[in-house]
């Protein structure tokens, strides 16, 4: 099976620790954000988890904090090139680019992906200065990641309350800027995905097939998977279940963020961590019913042909 820890908070930057935690004593437990008196544990078997995926704006905690585990991980990185008024809390990008090649050196370029997303638009995130810093900054990763994911601004209802003035790209911007940004990636070895992406753009050279599918991880680990039928519910072919994160948790203050509806709600949230407790937020009380997941690799254990 396949691990997920980033699509609803950041646990490289903000909770590390109780990450660790959870990797000594065996198991984990998360909360099902529909239907909250349920509460799934997971035993962190290398036997049956194939892998573990994290996505973070910041891997700097735990690269400094770099634990060898016995399981193999997939890391996406975002780096954008917003300031403060776009993302108030993300820390310096500088520093996280030299940490995503900190990041790169112990886990090897195929196992640490850049995601350059979401790109928005602003009198001041123009499309010009988005092909300036995209070059920038694939000057500096070049060799240490050889995939870079990106992906435009969607405006759901609580985006457009928590950032006004940012509007969707149009067809056309998308188009101009994936022509540019895969030229871009072109040159600096890398191979450009787009996630959740109209797959016109494929006619551009950019791959829409999925950021987190199965052939993506099976490159990562160098083995073949035979991964169950599942029903996806969003347009694309990504690994995104069990995942152990909680929305309403990420302390970055992204202002065009999905997983988080107001700052207070975060940091109330986060004043309930408990680092040495099984859930990332919280405790498990009596009205909970704690199921224990079944699981199973997805390795296929016959010879790899490719």
């Amino acid at each position: 099976m396949i691990l997920n820890t980033g699509n609803r908070t950041d646990i490289p930057a903000f909770y590390h620790q109780w990450w660790y935690n959870r990797l000594d004593e065996g198991f984990v437990c998360a909360r099902n954000p529909f239907q909250p008196h349920q509460i799934y544990q997971y035993t962190l078997d290398p036997d049956t988890i194939d892998v573990i995926c994290y996505c973070t704006k910041d891997p700097g905690p735990m690269v400094r904090d770099w634990k060898e585990i016995p399981f193999a991980q997939y890391w996406q990185v975002t780096i954008t090139p917003y300031g403060k008024d776009v993302e108030p809390f993300v820390p310096n990008k500088r520093q996280i680019l030299a940490d995503f090649r900190s990041l790169s050196e112990k886990l090897g370029p195929q196992a640490v992906t850049w995601r350059y997303d979401p790109i928005l638009l602003t009198d001041r995130y123009t499309i010009d200065f988005h092909i300036r810093s995209f070059e920038a900054m694939a000057k500096v990763l070049e060799h240490y990641t050889d995939t870079v994911v990106i992906s435009f601004l969607d405006l759901y209802q609580k985006t457009k309350r928590n950032f006004p003035e940012g509007r969707e790209v149009t067809p056309a911007e998308q188009v101009q800027l994936a022509i540019a940004l895969k030229e871009i990636a072109d040159r600096h070895q890398m191979h450009i995905e787009a996630c959740m992406e109209d797959h016109g753009l494929e006619a551009y050279g950019i791959d829409t097939k999925g950021c987190l599918r199965k052939e993506v991880l099976e490159r990562v680990i160098g083995k073949n998977l035979i991964v169950p039928h599942l029903t996806f519910s969003r347009d694309c072919a990504c690994l995104l279940q069990n995942d152990i994160g909680v929305y309403n948790t990420c302390k970055h203050g992204c202002r065009y963020c999905y997983a988080n509806t107001d700052r207070k709600s975060v940091m109330q949230n986060a004043a309930r961590h408990d680092p040495n407790g099984p859930l990332l937020i919280g405790r498990i009380t009596a009205a909970d019913q704690v199921r224990q997941v079944q699981q199973k690799s997805y390795i296929d254990r016959q010879v790899r042909l490719f």
